[in-house]
């Protein structure tokens, strides 16, 4: 088994970004980061955005691609998200509304966008928050109906806001074995009502038993991500994630 990736979502970032797209990315690239997680190009065209990431070195691994984008023309977007490299597109959030259960149920596209990326050879997922876990009138939880009603979409299970719903991480990675290709490592303290994110290795999130977890489930790679660094810079917060992870103390 090749050894699984880790990748930064260029979310945790976007503080750096906003000012200095290349700048910051060659900065990602310095501390260690061979793959990303793209969230938007920033502006730039896709010709021109694949260019500056040839040119950094650095792989897209995934996208996180907003349902509007891909209902406005879904074949091209999945298309240009994979001229950039991109092997798994990810649906990031989409209002309760249009999950099971919801009064505006999207399973319809859901399924157009399974069809649309084994077309293209991608692999389609759905990135989970905390507001999924919420049970329907049968017990099931949203989330959980969301994969059985579509069987084709994979799961993007983000750690952290596993924990912030009441579930445990490294179980709901184990229920979705061999479907669960790519993890989020969102670490995280109780925090008030509820969590901060901490670099990876510095929260109370079991880091290790959720890899070791991930890895017996044949996850591809992990993606670190914060949603806000506190106490330090999102830079640093990305630099040290990377640093424990290749420190050995999450083999």
């Amino acid at each position: 088994m090749e050894k699984p990736f880790i990748a930064l979502q260029l979310y945790t970032v976007r503080d750096f970004t906003a000012s200095d797209v290349t700048g910051t990315l060659r900065k990602v690239k310095e501390m260690g980061y061979d793959y990303v997680e793209l969230a938007g190009t920033y502006g730039m065209d896709f010709v021109a955005f694949r260019g500056l990431l040839d040119e950094i070195g650095l792989k897209a691994i995934s996208a996180h691609v907003m349902p509007d984008a891909l209902k406005e023309d879904m074949a091209k977007t999945i298309s240009d998200y994979k001229s950039l490299g991109c092997e798994y597109v990810i649906i990031p959030m989409i209002g309760e509304e249009s999950l099971p259960g919801g009064d505006k149920c999207e399973k319809a596209f859901f399924e157009k966008f399974c069809v649309a990326c084994g077309e293209a050879g991608v692999v389609p997922a759905y990135h989970n928050h905390a507001f999924e876990f919420k049970k329907l009138p049968c017990g099931t939880f949203i989330l959980d109906k969301l994969f059985e009603d579509i069987p084709a979409l994979q799961a993007e299970l983000d750690t952290g806001w596993v924990r912030a719903a009441g579930q445990d991480p490294e179980a709901y990675i184990t229920k979705y074995a061999s479907r669960c290709p790519v993890v989020h490592l969102k670490d995280t303290i109780e925090s008030g009502d509820g969590f901060e994110d901490r670099p990876v290795g510095k929260g109370s999130q079991d880091i290790p038993a959720i890899i070791q977890a991930a890895n017996a489930a044949g996850a591809a790679g992990f993606v670190v991500e914060l949603d806000n660094a506190v106490g330090i810079t999102s830079l640093q917060a990305a630099e040290e994630s990377l640093r424990y992870l290749n420190s050995g103390m999450s083999s």
